[in-house]
């Protein structure tokens, strides 16, 4: 075995205590003329030229030159600055657009690492601890959700997305000082009207979002209507589990961390505008881990889209209400509030209402006699009878069908 002492140790047998050149050869196991040669060799240079040579080789093909690895490193410190993810993959997929050369993802880290640009995070779930639900097709599911962002002045301001679940695409994000459901359901539409209907939606159970929750007192709100109208599938996380909508949490935690990099928005038109830039970067530049470091608009434009698949379902409800001095009874539709024209005669009367979508058909509660009925014009405030107690035209089945609820009801 060879050691940095070998051949001088060869040399001193020979030399200072005389040994045969055989006997030393064959003590260290080589041969003479190898023997003879670390002599001629330690005559000629002295130990140095007897020293074992290292057998790495002289040259590292492979290895990253040093303009490259100072590269990485800025592009690092650049994208952290930024507020952008600045991980091994990223790193790599902006090499690759900039035409360089890409080293593997363990040797950019290394080299981050060597730097010190990495904290270790030993507490950290490995990648394959998490367990990952993916829609199959873009339009698959769509996830919606608002979060909050403040002005410098620290006025709260809400934010709407829309996430492809697919492929993470961001359809719009929006900034206002307040979502009602009505502008949540106008923002939905108008996505549907670029990008075709989802298959289905994903959402927590806000208000804006569903009013399973609210007791069903006003029926469906705008963005179930909308949901109805499109037969798109609608789903809602369970109460309290925010890790249904884990894409769309991930989603926040960067866009906040990108807008911490940003001098604060001092406006609301400025914060909608660092919202519309990261879009853009969001969706056309940076790439994502999870997609094969393609970005989310090459994985949503690509490959064909899910389409809705469920059949829409009628709305059936019952309100109660009296008429007022006005002649008048109010009801909540698509969550908004409308008020219904009966008439004064009926001021103080107790009424059933009986609700199928965007009709409504109203009877004495007492009685069972039908006195109007009413279609929602979503355009207007006030609604006109379509048809009151003295008309001709209301099918004598309808009114059987009226009573049978008022004798449940009251039963």
């Amino acid at each position: 075995m060879n050691s940095p002492n070998r051949n001088l140790a060869i040399v001193k047998a020979v030399r200072d205590q005389g040994e045969p050149v055989a006997k030393v050869a064959a003590r260290f196991g080589i041969s003479r003329q190898r023997v003879y040669q670390i002599l001629y060799k330690y005559d000629a240079g002295g130990p140095e030229a007897i020293a074992p040579k290292t057998r790495a080789p002289h040259t590292h093909p492979q290895a990253v030159p040093k303009t490259l690895r100072n590269h990485i490193i800025d592009m690092r410190k650049e994208l952290v600055k930024s507020g952008l993810d600045a991980g091994p993959d990223t790193i790599a997929f902006h090499l690759e657009q900039q035409g360089m050369r890409v080293p593997s993802t363990s040797t950019i880290r290394r080299i981050l690492t060597d730097a010190g640009l990495v904290t270790p995070q030993p507490k950290k779930k490995p990648r394959s601890a998490y367990i990952r639900f993916e829609a199959a097709m873009p339009n698959e599911c769509w996830q919606a959700d608002i979060t909050h962002l403040y002005l410098i002045d620290g006025t709260r301001i809400e934010v709407l997305d829309f996430l492809d679940d697919h492929s993470r695409y961001l359809l719009s994000i929006t900034a206002k000082h307040a979502f009602t459901g009505t502008a949540v359901a106008a923002e939905l539409e108008r996505l549907i009207t670029i990008y075709g209907p989802p298959a289905s939606t994903l959402t927590d159970n806000g208000l804006v979002f569903t009013a399973r929750l609210a007791g069903a007192k006003g029926g469906r709100n705008a963005f179930e209507k909308t949901l109805n109208h499109h037969r798109i599938q609608q789903k809602n996380g369970r109460p309290g589990h925010p890790q249904t909508q884990g894409k769309i949490e991930r989603f926040h935690q960067t866009l906040k961390k990108w807008i911490a990099a940003k001098p604060p928005a001092e406006t609301l038109p400025q914060l909608q505008r660092y919202l519309d830039e990261f879009a853009d970067y969001y969706n056309t530049t940076r790439p994502h881990r999870a997609l094969g470091r393609k970005t989310p608009e090459q994985a949503y434009t690509t490959g064909p889209k899910a389409e809705p698949n469920d059949n829409p379902k009628e709305e059936w409800r019952i309100r109660n209400d009296i008429v007022t001095p006005g002649g008048k009874v109010t009801v909540r539709y698509a969550g908004k509030l409308y008020q219904l024209g009966i008439s004064r005669k009926y001021a103080g009367e107790p009424v059933l209402m009986v609700i199928t979508d965007n009709h409504i058909t109203t009877s004495l509660k007492e009685t069972g006699e039908i006195i109007t009925e009413h279609y929602i014009d979503t355009s207007r405030n006030y609604q006109k009878p379509y048809w009151k107690h003295g008309q001709p035209g209301l099918n004598d089945r309808m009114c059987v069908r009226i009573r049978r609820f008022v004798w449940d009801d009251q039963g």
